[in-house]
């Protein structure tokens, strides 16, 4: 078979061992004791950090057991005792690790000579509220780069949780009036949205300190604030007005809309009422409402709403078929996330669809198509079809040299992630492998050195490392890497056996778990295809298998087992449509089957639709995988848009398997 050609080269590899230049360190004592020392650390035990650390001197990873017990005291630890420790690692993870760290308690206590000497040798330079302090005391010292202002915003409007950096410099800016009220309360109305009362009401401290008091009743009883009378006045009457009515908005879209063509609807202005009708279309839109697009209809200016309420805009027309609203939501769009794939996309199709396009439109749509038509994600897919070509697996690169290959494995900071990983600290390996490939050097890895690192990793079958190191290269693709297929024997067995595509099985897998063995979610989901206990429970009896014990659902063939029955009962209860049964692996089956009532929607515009941004990630990530996994086990061109096909309301006489969990 052809899938069994593509393997071979990399199975085989994977068979032989790679030695590592510490395997005679690989002791179990040491081991044990990191093992302790994390527990420890995750509990805040000085103490016992500091009695185990003597114990790792000379273990490969004792950088991390030293990073451990400085992290847990930094609040009390000297400058002294920091300087010594970035000695002593230097050039290291856990080095700049600190450093971040160290960085981010300067800036808390305002001690900016200490922060500023410390900034320039970070070298991850990720922290956005390290570079909000770095903002903050330029601003301080009347030093700021132009555009301090917007990267600020950026950054504040896009951090979920309240924060002491970002918002500090929004103070900063604010006073030497670089920022506006409106910048500010933009903010608040965001924290408010989210039901985020800390960071609403440190946004609210920075423009109107006297409103502080009235928050509280905001969050507590909108309406009753709204029905109320409220001492504050003017434009700060209004903001607070604005924030009980995006908390109504939350709970009660249709309530707050009927506040909005009341008396609240003249009482604020244009920006204000734009931006509140925005949340409304927005909530509504996500409950799949009928009401959301004339709720967005009412926004007539949609450059001045959030990015996310765009972009569920544009999904409301879209749904609606609406297609010149579309294209002018799109239009709307901030650059950058008009340039992002999905809208590129959608903005080609908005002009084809329109029936009064001219042909420099037409022309237009083609060239924006082009611009992502590819193999690599959803959107370029779905471009790629529609220029008429089909998804075929590219080229494969020269594989690594032996000099290349020799430099990964002896790359001191792959080499302490692999053995993090293989000795069970995998949140503390795969860190630095990221900071590795990507962080270590300005730039990071080239992409003949991603590739080696990455078949470093497929070597050792670390291959959720594979995978993500293999994605960053950009001059070329290896197919072999991204799209791993181990276990084939038993996935193509269980899979054939009972009718289901053996494509889907691994475009789920490598989406739910990156076949990581142990994997276990937030929730309790475990193993390969990330199965519920209880799922596993009832598809296991569902199936016949009467010696099931709950261990059991972390041995990966049962594992295997139980996913891939589930996955086609779930399938079956969809009548084969493989982006509803993706939605209810992730969502339960619940979801999709009313996510589905309404028209019958090509299943691009459907999957766009989802309400739940994972759940809607995952539909597109699982069925772009799938077509991917197709093309190489079968060698033959291969559709997206075939495997979409349309959503609807349930046609058939048949009823739904309620008791599917």
């Amino acid at each position: 078979m052809q899938w069994l050609k593509i393997l071979t080269p990399l199975c085989a590899a994977a068979m032989f061992s790679v030695p590592t230049p510490w395997a005679s360190a690989q002791t179990a004592g040491g081991d044990q004791v990191l093992l302790q020392m994390q527990e420890a650390a995750r509990k805040g035990d000085k103490a016992r950090l500091a009695a185990l650390l003597p114990q790792v001197a000379g273990h490969p990873l004792e950088p991390w057991a030293a990073y451990w017990e400085l992290k847990t005291r930094l609040n009390t630890a000297t400058p002294e005792e920091v300087d010594a420790f970035i000695q002593r690692w230097r050039g290291t993870y856990q080095e700049d690790r600190l450093r971040n760290d160290w960085l981010l308690l300067l800036g808390q206590r305002r001690q900016w000579a200490d922060f500023e000497r410390m900034l320039p040798d970070f070298r991850m330079q990720d922290d956005k509220e390290v570079r909000c302090y770095d903002l903050a005391v330029q601003t301080i010292e009347g030093r700021q780069p132009a555009q301090a202002g917007p990267e600020v915003k950026r950054l504040w409007y896009g951090q979920r949780d309240a924060d002491d950096g970002c918002t500090h410099a929004a103070s900063e800016l604010f006073a030497v009036k670089l920022l506006q009220d409106l910048d500010i309360w933009k903010r608040a109305r965001l924290m408010a949205e989210a039901n985020r009362q800390t960071g609403t009401r440190r946004a609210v401290a920075i423009v109107a300190p006297d409103a502080m008091q009235h928050l509280g009743e905001v969050f507590a009883s909108p309406a009753k604030y709204l029905a109320g009378t409220s001492k504050a006045r003017g434009d700060t009457r209004r903001e607070l007005a604005v924030l009980a009515l995006i908390r109504m908005a939350v709970s009660d879209p249709d309530q707050a809309a009927s506040m909005m063509e009341g008396r609240w609807g003249s009482q604020l202005r244009s920006e204000e009422r734009n931006w509140v009708w925005s949340v409304i279309g927005k909530v509504s839109a996500r409950k799949l409402s009928g009401n959301a697009v004339a709720y967005f209809d009412q926004v007539n200016k949609p450059e001045v709403v959030s990015d996310e309420a765009l972009e569920w805009m544009a999904r409301a027309y879209l749904r609606a078929g609406q297609w010149q609203k579309v294209r002018k939501t799109i239009g709307a769009m901030p650059e950058e996330l008009q340039a992002d794939s999905t809208w590129v996309y959608w903005k080609a199709q908005a002009l084809l669809q329109d029936r009064r396009v001219s042909e420099a439109e037409q022309a237009e749509a083609k060239r924006l198509l082009q611009s992502i038509a590819g193999v690599q994600g959803f959107y370029e897919k779905l471009a790629l079809e529609d220029l008429g070509q089909s998804i075929t697996v590219p080229p494969a690169p020269q594989p690594p040299t032996t000099q290349e290959l020799a430099a990964a494995n002896g790359n001191p900071g792959l080499q302490r992630a692999l053995y993090a990983i293989k000795m069970g600290l995998r949140s503390e390996g795969v860190r630095e492998w990221n900071y590795t490939i990507g962080l270590h050097v300005p730039g990071g890895m080239n992409d003949r050195e991603l590739l080696a690192a990455a078949e470093l990793a497929c070597q050792h079958q670390i291959w959720d490392r594979c995978i993500n190191t293999s994605e960053r290269t950009r001059s070329f693709t290896d197919w072999r890497q991204r799209f791993p297929m181990p276990f084939q024997e038993t996935v193509v067995a269980k899979s054939n056996s009972i009718g289901l595509d053996p494509a889907y099985v691994y475009g789920l897998i490598r989406q739910e778990s990156r076949f990581i063995m142990n994997a276990r979610s937030h929730v309790g989901a475990s193993g390969l295809m990330q199965v519920m206990p209880a799922t596993a429970k009832w598809t296991a009896r569902k199936i016949g298998m009467t010696d099931f014990q709950p261990h059991m659902i972390n041995d990966r063939d049962v594992n295997i087992t139980i996913g891939t029955s589930y996955l086609k009962l779930a399938l079956d209860d969809f009548e084969g449509s493989m982006a509803l049964a993706a939605a209810g692996y992730n969502a339960g089956p619940g979801r999709p089957r009313n996510w589905r009532n309404g028209p019958v929607l090509d299943g691009a515009i459907w999957a766009e639709n989802v309400p739940f941004t994972e759940t809607r990630d995952y539909v597109k990530k699982v069925l772009s995988n799938t077509t991917n996994y197709a093309a190489l086990i079968t060698g033959q061109p291969q559709s997206l848009r075939a495997r979409l096909g349309t959503v609807g309301p349930k046609v058939s006489t048949a009823q739904y398997n309620r008791d599917l969990p």
